[in-house]
């Protein structure tokens, strides 16, 4: 809770508090501290310790949390206010029962001074940048620079680079050569077990271009050597191939097909 002065009453030691916000014990006892001009080093600990006593006095005793912070610092300001009443001998007649108190009122001030600060930097520069605004860092003069490096240190450092893993990489499909002997060979073989054989068969599995072409022209080469014949009935209809029967005598080796190829 926030505890805000409203306002100071004519009579002396008197001060009237409203319970509205507060940040803590700590911002309280600093807001009593500071209202009334008193040094922080020598706290009369008797009226602040009554000022801090009645400010607290109407607190919801149903906030536990925030109640019991406020009533520790009150029982602590009455164990100083108490040891300050007491008679001191020896080593303590020099300790100041106050220093603690003194200590952390210090810091708390000093936190809550950089806390204001920081907001206020965060509002300017929210009025001046976009969000995530990441200002350019500014290049060192190298003339500026010593140069303190041998050349085996250069070495050394470039011996440990690595390339880099490449993210993109094109992924690139050669074409396989589609060769002419290779489709003879295709079609020897299918009619190596039947007399004929359709054309469009011979293309079956195949989906590129370049497979029917250089099987038809394969069935050109073999058909001028004599070794199959090639039909069709009619313009367009379907291309039949047949196995070339002997007449008995022994058949010359046929010439060596010419390799020729096309990307498939």
């Amino acid at each position: 809770m926030d505890l805000t002065v409203v306002g100071r009453a004519e009579r002396e030691g008197f001060m009237v508090v409203e319970i509205d916000r507060f940040q803590g014990p700590l911002d309280l006892l600093l807001h009593l501290i500071r209202t009334q001009d008193i040094d922080v080093f020598a706290i009369p600990i008797a009226s602040i310790t009554d000022q801090f006593l009645r400010s607290i006095k109407n607190l919801d005793p149903r906030d536990l949390d925030g109640a019991g912070e406020f009533i520790e610092m009150a029982a602590t300001l009455i164990r100083i206010k108490a040891q300050m009443l007491l008679p001191r001998f020896g080593e303590d007649e020099d300790d100041d029962p106050r220093a603690e108190l003194v200590r952390r009122l210090l810091e708390y001030e000093q936190i809550r001074e950089i806390t204001l600060r920081l907001r206020v930097a965060e509002a300017d520069r929210e009025r001046r940048f976009a969000k995530g605004y990441i200002p350019i860092r500014p290049k060192p003069d190298l003339a500026d620079v010593p140069l303190e490096t041998t050349w085996e240190e250069v070495m050394e450092a470039a011996l440990r680079v690595q390339m880099p893993t490449p993210r993109h990489v094109d992924h690139r499909v050669t074409q396989r050569s589609v060769t002419m002997e290779e489709k003879a060979v295709l079609i020897l073989e299918a009619l190596r077990d039947s007399t004929r054989v359709q054309f469009s068969k011979l293309l079956d599995g195949f989906r590129e271009r370049s497979h029917g072409v250089m099987t038809f022209l394969a069935g050109l080469e073999l058909s001028r050597r004599r070794v199959l014949l090639l039909r069709q009935s009619k313009p367009f209809a379907e291309l039949w191939m047949y196995r070339r029967e002997d007449d008995g005598s022994a058949s010359p080796d046929p010439e060596p097909i010419v390799e020729t190829g096309v990307e498939a």
